[in-house]
């Protein structure tokens, strides 16, 4: 045997791919989905929390009026990745997630980290929009119940909120119950409370705007009360720092709106309604954002406002009680279909993958009665419970907003592999190249019009190398105003290097040669697009405070910790390509032809109608 042979299966197992056995020829689903449909499903499924809290958060902490700014740079920063995300969705022709087409297209390892990731943003999405919605219901009792609870029950760690929230640990629960039991969301009801949603930002932006005054986007610091912290005053007090800060939590206004991409099979004319709704869908919830935070700003000073329900405290300090008890009740109405679509596809997720057997797959029994993988909607419900009692929002926010960011990092950097690979080189063996060889690859002197073994070997290591110096950049970048002041002239030269090296890596990758296969959709301006969507997404997760990372880091440790203990050996995959083996080496074994054994955890998918009263759970499963 050979001294690598241990390193190689261990590279196997976490490059297996699942097997796609449809090839998107024969799609069940109709194509009835017009453009307008497709940009109000990435509306109603974006405008949440976002519009409630983070205006007047990042406002009044990070970004000052210029949050506007802020909003700008995350809209930028979420079209780019959604349209990252559009062509990976596409190389998949069928309805899934980024879970699926990265186990179908790259591999199982990356796959968990993105569906470990899914299951973060699904947990925080959850926690944070009960917290909201806490803070929405005590503001409306003038903060009774949090200031009785912090008196009662205070919690002194610097990394938890400052008292335990069980209101929103009860809503959790209770959701989780009920999805649990079976009861499937009401397209009727959802429709009805997004039009509550848009009137009650109607009303904000007529009943604000009334009291706008421009003033308060000019405020001379010495004007600023003492004990507030309204930085240097203006139109961004806190600098060109405070405006990327802002941007890396407003990046959570826009998570949602990238459902649009799953929709390949279901739209109509998809390679052009699909990229034009992601942009037009986009702009509608910036013009919303733009004209939140512009009102809240005029109207009420940036370091007045109240982070955690910004539009009763504006009302309630202009003395307009009718419209506070309005524009609140609205907005808890809003905040309970976000809270029902944050948590509902948290099991389907759950589900998909422990059918996978990269998590435990006893969290894909699917009760009799209520048909719903009951273990895994509770275990979840309890986590997001938990987290929303320990956490307060911006905790939050900041969490969601980091598993969101990476998450869409490996998929630009997926369709950048994609793209400069054919699909006969993804199972062809390794070939041993001289350094010449090497060298007039990286100037594709040969002019190849296809993808080679190669050229695909030096795009995937420019692209590692590339995120590796954009990581040194940011690194660099992140307290921006003192090197923009000048005061670290060697600092600049060393930035300086690196984005000449980035524009090296850049024309490398361009000159490569690419895949010519047709998809519904493609990114235009590749590799432009996808490696400026790596510079953005890493460079906001920079903007993430020391605290957030440690908790990060602290979930995806626990991630890897059950993959390597667990998944990597009980996959389902690795089970069929074991039995492939065995088949391989003898005819006679009487395993069945799907490659499954018979004591697979996946009989009991093979029946669909054991499934008709929970479809949800059932696309899943047919997803992966």
């Amino acid at each position: 045997m050979r001294a690598d042979g241990p390193l190689r299966r261990f590279w196997s197992a976490l490059t297996r791919k699942k097997q796609n056995e449809d090839d998107g020829s024969e799609s069940k689903l109709a194509r009835v989905l017009t453009l307008l449909d497709l940009t109000g499903l990435g509306v109603g499924s974006t405008l949440g929390l976002g519009v409630y809290v983070l205006a007047g958060s990042v406002a009044r902490e990070q970004a000052g009026p210029a949050v506007v700014v802020s909003f700008l740079v995350a809209a930028v920063a979420s079209a780019i990745a959604a349209l990252c995300y559009a062509e990976f969705a596409a190389r998949v022709p069928k309805a899934g997630s980024a879970y699926v087409y990265s186990y179908v297209s790259i591999g199982e390892f990356t796959a968990f980290t993105i569906g470990w990731n899914l299951i973060l943003e699904y947990v925080i999405g959850t926690s944070s929009v009960a917290r909201g919605m806490s803070g929405y219901i005590d503001s409306l009792v003038d903060n009774k119940i949090s200031k009785a609870m912090r008196e009662a029950m205070p919690i002194d760690v610097d990394f938890l909120s400052d008292y335990p929230d069980f209101f929103s640990f009860v809503v959790v629960l209770i959701l989780a119950g009920l999805l649990a039991y079976g009861v499937k969301e009401s397209t009727l009801m959802n429709n009805i409370f997004t039009g509550v949603n848009l009137i009650v930002i109607g009303i904000v932006l007529v009943a604000g705007g009334i009291n706008c005054d421009p003033d308060n986007w000019t405020i001379d610091p010495k004007d600023i009360p003492p004990g507030y912290n309204g930085g240097a005053g203006g139109f961004a007090p806190f600098g060109f720092a405070g405006i990327m800060a802002g941007a890396a939590k407003c990046f959570y206004g826009f998570v949602g709106f990238d459902c649009i991409a799953t929709t390949g099979e279901e739209a109509k004319n998809p390679e052009r309604n699909i990229p034009l709704a992601i942009v037009i869908s986009l702009i509608i919830i910036f013009l919303a954002y733009f004209g939140i935070s512009t009102v809240l700003t005029m109207a009420l000073p940036y370091y007045l406002q109240d982070p955690e329900a910004p539009f009763p405290h504006l009302f309630e300090s202009i003395e307009w009680h009718a419209i506070k008890w309005i524009v609140s009740i609205g907005a808890i109405f809003a905040l309970c279909t976000s809270l029902l679509g944050a948590m509902f596809p948290l099991p389907r997720v759950l589900y998909a993958m422990s059918s996978d057997g990269i998590i435990y797959k006893k969290l894909q029994t699917v009760h009799p009665k209520t048909q719903t993988p009951v273990l895994a909607t509770l275990l979840s419900g309890l986590l997001a419970a938990i987290m929303a009692a320990l956490f307060n929002l911006q905790q939050l926010i900041d969490m969601m907003s980091i598993g969101t960011l990476l998450a869409y990092t490996i998929v630009a950097v997926s369709v950048l592999v994609l793209r400069y690979q054919s699909e006969e080189l993804l199972g062809s063996s390794e070939v041993s190249v001289t350094v010449p060889e090497v060298i007039r690859q990286l100037v594709n002197r040969e002019r190849h019009q296809a993808p080679t073994k190669l050229s695909s070997a030096v795009v995937k290591f420019s692209v590692c190398i590339f995120a590796v110096f954009v990581c040194g950049a940011c690194g660099i970048l992140v307290p921006a105003e003192d090197y923009i002041n000048g005061d670290y002239p060697g600092v600049i030269a060393g930035l300086a290097i690196l984005v000449a090296l980035l524009v090296g890596l850049f024309v490398v990758i361009s000159l490569q040669p690419t895949d010519k296969i047709k998809l519904t959709f493609k990114v235009p301006l590749v590799p432009l697009l996808p490696l400026i969507s790596v510079f953005f997404n890493l460079y906001l997760m920079f903007q993430l405070d020391s605290g957030t990372w440690i908790r990060f880091s602290v979930w995806i440790v626990i991630g890897y910790f059950i993959y390597f203990s667990y998944g990597i050996r009980h996959s389902i995959e690795g089970e069929r390509l074991l039995t492939n083996a065995e088949l391989a080496a003898s005819k006679a074994n009487g395993i069945d032809n799907t490659g499954y054994d018979g004591a697979s955890d996946m009989v009991e998918q093979k029946d669909p109608a054991k499934f008709q009263g929970a479809p949800m759970y059932v696309i899943a499963n047919e997803s992966t």
